[in-house]
């Protein structure tokens, strides 16, 4: 049996602590905020992804795949909210359909269930979408993750685990007796001794690594989501989920609908550079992170190439107008007036410094430390798979 220090009780945090919690091993999970799932997992759009967009034999594909099925069993089982509902990828002009075929492709070779369909077919799933082409996937489903964190969090409770809320990670160090993990609990600071470290810090990940010893292979660049709530009638000409064909150059999926498991439709997200990593607004700016941000030549390189998408996405961020028009493209009955705001995420995505967006889940080990640097969109998902692939990668105490 080994103490284990898990930094973050976000669902990735969570699903690892839970996983050794059941192992036997002594757990103890940090949590900086005051409840679990304050970040990425509590504000996402409570998409089961079914691993259709990730390149084959990548680690998001592989546990995207597997945990579609792994989460909507630990849901059902747990009694949290779960529904599988389909998805349709909708191509809105003819210039999308090679896109659209390739998307099949990858989901043939990544065994996922889907099927091309024509117009009038994609027109019975969703009979308010218009298309020239549409991919039905049939394994998609929708969640309450936050339901799930807590499930989480009560396992590692009833295994004799521990979670620390309002305690933020402020070193750690290794010595021959273990290692030893300085910590702030309401500005008091003590010292905690484990045998290994698993830190999942989302937001907070190169950071928490540096203040571990360790140089993350990638820096943190946070990208605000924001969404709208389709208020009704117009949410009635939703039934389900609703994507458009994605820019193979980006990690985002556009903007698209999302009828959730509380029944209510949501549009978005776009994709801003968040000035704050924790800045689910304008308004919210952060020195720190800023220069933290912009003094990182991996932005420079990548701003280089993506000039143009960067500042249509701020234009939709600042024109409700612009935003309702990306999703008329495809539902041509919405208008402005349908869309309320809604509570926006931000994306924790790691940058290297060529410039070139970490695509893949990345998992960094040194030591007695497991580091998870990389888990944006599908790590929900995925997250009891890559909790099994980070236990495995942990050294033996």
């Amino acid at each position: 049996m080994a103490r284990v220090v898990v930094v973050g009780a976000g669902i990735v945090g969570l699903a690892v602590a839970a996983r050794l919690a059941d192992d036997g091993h002594e757990v103890t999970v940090l949590e900086k905020e005051p409840a679990v799932a304050r970040h990425q997992t509590g504000r996402n759009s409570g998409v089961i992804h079914s691993g259709l967009y990730y390149a084959p034999g990548s680690l998001k594909a592989r546990m995207a795949t597997a945990g579609a099925a792994s989460m909507k069993a630990y849901a059902q089982r747990r009694g949290v909210p779960v529904r599988t509902c389909g998805k349709l990828v909708v191509a809105s002009d003819d210039t999308q359909l090679p896109g659209l075929h390739r998307l099949a492709e990858r989901a043939l070779a990544n065994d996922v269930e889907a099927a091309l369909l024509t117009p009038e077919q994609a027109r019975e799933h969703e009979p308010h979408i218009a298309s020239v082409g549409a991919l039905w996937v049939t394994q998609t489903g929708v969640v309450d993750y936050p339901g799930v964190c807590a499930a989480l969090a009560e396992d590692v409770v009833a295994h004799g685990g521990g979670l620390l809320t309002d305690t933020q990670v402020v070193s750690a160090a290794e010595r021959t007796d273990g290692l030893h993990v300085q910590v702030r609990t309401g500005g008091r600071e003590h010292e905690l001794t484990a045998d290994l470290l698993v830190a999942c810090a989302g937001l907070q990940a190169d950071r928490v690594a540096r203040a571990c010893g360790i140089e993350p292979a990638a820096r943190i660049v946070p990208f605000r989501g924001e969404y709208a709530t389709v208020r009704e009638p117009a949410a009635s000409l939703v039934r389900g989920l609703v994507y458009p064909v994605p820019d193979p150059r980006f990690p985002f999926l556009g903007v698209h609908l999302t009828r959730g498991v509380d029944g209510h439709v949501h549009a978005g997200p776009n994709a801003v550079l968040a000035l704050a990593r924790e800045g689910y607004t304008w308004g919210q700016i952060s020195p720190r992170d800023v220069l933290d941000t912009f003094s990182w030549p991996g932005l420079w390189r990548m701003g280089v190439h993506h000039l143009g998408s960067g500042a249509s996405e701020v234009a939709r961020s600042a024109s409700r107008q612009l935003f309702a028009r990306s999703v008329a493209r495809f539902l041509p009955e919405l208008r402005t007036e349908d869309l309320v705001p809604a509570p926006a995420g931000v994306r924790a995505q790691a940058l290297a410094r060529d410039g070139k967006l970490v695509d893949d889940f990345l998992v960094q080990r040194s030591g007695r430390q497991v580091h998870v640097l990389n888990a944006p969109s599908p790590a929900a998902t995925a997250a009891l798979e890559i909790a099994a692939h980070v236990v495995d990668e942990l050294p033996q105490p």
